[in-house]
């Protein structure tokens, strides 16, 4: 999209405090010198084929753009297509059942929406939330010295993928990965702005590389990262090695190939594919002082978060990525 508003009049607004410039995951506008509004927008097609798994996660996906800017989530309302002819109306109400549930759980209010009938199903929903103006976190603060803390393990896009290919077993993935897909990232940000935070996004479909290159653009450093470290969902590395893929990761690739990326350490195809793959409703990657990310992974192991990691820092070197 950013492509097709090329040479579009940018907001002359005071008050626009995120605009499309460092593709943020929303925008924020201030509306008095404590509140600040919210704004994003996502649906996504199902990545599972049970209704009610697809609408929590879509939900926690859409919601999530809140929490990286520091925000709370106030309404949302559904933004949904469905084959009306094709499909019976029970999955819609399951679709719609799974946001609804995941909404009340982030303490919003679902107040509408809107429909049209399409050819495939595809679900999301318009958050609004707030927050006080001087404390909006976006993805372009990251100083030298601070420490990536990514709070989700990564490979769902490939797991997805293999579970349709009848590569993987549904119930594995129900039993094993969706319930950490599917939740809030709120606790997470709670935890994270008791420090000092610097810079944060979600990491969503281009891949952990692709948004830590847009976190790298936005505040003009080098991030480094540590492939040791990454968490990644149990069988993604293999259904790569068994063949399966996305239909992302090459664009994902040709993203991080416009920029410096250096590979300091010798990775297997597979490996490098998992650096590619798409995530739907991820998790944080945070950027914080160093000396600040033991003590706040500490206290979101605490709090249930058991994955969280620190995963790589931020140096005042040219603009780039480097995986070591």
């Amino acid at each position: 999209m950013s492509d097709a508003l090329a040479g579009f009049e940018k907001p002359e607004d005071p008050d626009l405090l995120v605009g499309i410039e460092t593709s943020d995951d929303a925008a924020v506008y201030r509306l008095s010198d404590d509140i600040a509004m919210i704004n994003t927008v996502d649906f996504i097609t199902p990545p599972v084929d049970d209704p009610y798994w697809f609408g929590q996660i879509s939900a926690a996906n859409s919601i999530s753009d809140v929490y990286s800017m520091g925000g709370r989530p106030v309404t949302a309302l559904n933004v949904v297509m469905f084959p009306s002819k094709h499909l019976d109306m029970g999955v819609l109400r399951e679709i719609l059942k799974g946001g609804h549930d995941k909404v009340i759980e982030a303490g919003a209010c679902l107040v509408g929406g809107h429909s049209v009938d399409d050819n495939e199903p595809k679900y999301g929903l318009c958050v609004n939330g707030v927050v006080h103006p001087d404390r909006v976190i976006t993805n372009a603060g990251a100083k030298p010295g601070d420490a990536l803390v990514l709070t989700k393990p990564l490979g769902s896009g490939v797991l997805f993928n293999a579970v349709r290919a009848g590569k993987f077993e549904f119930k594995v993935l129900e039993r094993e990965t969706l319930p950490i897909i599917a939740s809030l990232n709120g606790t997470a940000m709670q935890l994270a702005l008791k420090y000092e935070l610097h810079a944060c996004t979600d990491v969503t479909g281009f891949g952990i590389l692709g948004h830590s290159l847009e976190m790298a653009l936005g505040c003009s450093k080098h991030i480094h990262i540590e492939y040791q470290a990454l968490p990644f969902y149990s069988g993604a590395y293999e259904m790569y090695k068994r063949g399966e893929t996305t239909g992302s990761n090459v664009a994902n690739r040709a993203l991080v190939a416009r920029h410096t990326l250096v590979l300091s350490r010798t990775l297997t195809k597979e490996q490098e594919e998992l650096l590619y793959d798409p995530q739907t409703s991820g998790g944080l990657l945070i950027a914080l002082p160093a000396d600040q990310a033991g003590e706040l992974i500490n206290e979101m192991h605490s709090a249930g978060l058991g994955v969280a990691v620190r995963i790589g820092e931020v140096t005042d070197e040219a603009v780039g990525l480097t995986v070591r």
